[in-house]
């Protein structure tokens, strides 16, 4: 039997070209950190959801055990348990964003930055004790930034007003320990140590009262999570 050609209608031809624009859009948002794709069907019926698992690379993939061996997780943004996908993580690789990785469920318990990079073993390179259990992605800020610190709970005591990276509370402004803030503009991280020491928490902008919640945490030294770090 003679094959006939087929022709390339009209209609085929726009849902290519949505494809390819589909595409070029989300790899663009991927890589500025997006937190994943979210359902959006076009003119045509495309599913954008498509594309987050045919057209792009996950922003991290997790692996059972050391060495990127094992089974493998890929993750488009953020999740608050790991547990339904594998029982155990014990190394990952970041293709772009950056990351807050927690010990517990939930963005719970202590929390460690990653940026991009492979982490053959993250538990020996970060000191851990207890392998990843959720993650969040950390949006990308560009523009000023501006955070409020207070010397205790409910905003109290000693104020000021931080627009940079401050690696000793104590020598900048005579403050110990810094007990409450409020975060106006960008995303900061924040450790109980001075120099970037010891455990640290992750603050977008909000008002934060207590830290009480946070295990009693005091911090001494706090700094701004960069764009040039994406």
């Amino acid at each position: 039997m003679d094959r006939k050609p087929v022709s390339c209608s009209m209609q085929q031809g726009t849902e290519y070209d949505e494809l390819v624009e589909l595409k070029t859009r989300a790899t663009a948002q991927l890589s500025l950190g997006w937190s994943g794709l979210k359902r959006k069907t076009t003119d045509s019926g495309l599913d954008e959801r498509y594309l987050s698992s045919h057209m792009c690379i996950a922003p991290v993939t997790f692996y059972e055990d050391r060495n990127f061996q094992g089974r493998s997780y890929d993750c488009m943004g953020d999740s608050g348990d790991f547990s339904s996908y594998m029982s155990r993580c014990h190394s990952c690789r970041v293709e772009s964003g950056c990351w807050m990785m927690y010990d517990h469920p939930n963005y719970m318990g202590n929390g460690y930055f990653f940026r991009r990079g492979e982490y053959a073993d993250y538990m020996s390179m970060f000191g851990m004790n207890n392998c990843i259990r959720s993650c969040r992605m950390i949006p990308m800020h560009r523009g000023s930034y501006r955070m409020r610190i207070y010397e205790r709970e409910n905003f109290m005591g000693q104020m000021h007003e931080m627009m940079d990276d401050c690696d000793n509370t104590m020598d900048r402004y005579r403050m110990s320990h810094c007990h409450s803030c409020h975060v106006m503009d960008g995303h900061w991280l924040m450790y109980e140590q001075p120099h970037y020491r010891g455990r640290m928490w992750y603050f977008r902008p909000g008002e934060y009262k207590s830290f009480s919640n946070m295990g009693g945490m005091r911090f001494m030294s706090m700094r701004r999570i960069m764009d040039s770090w994406y």
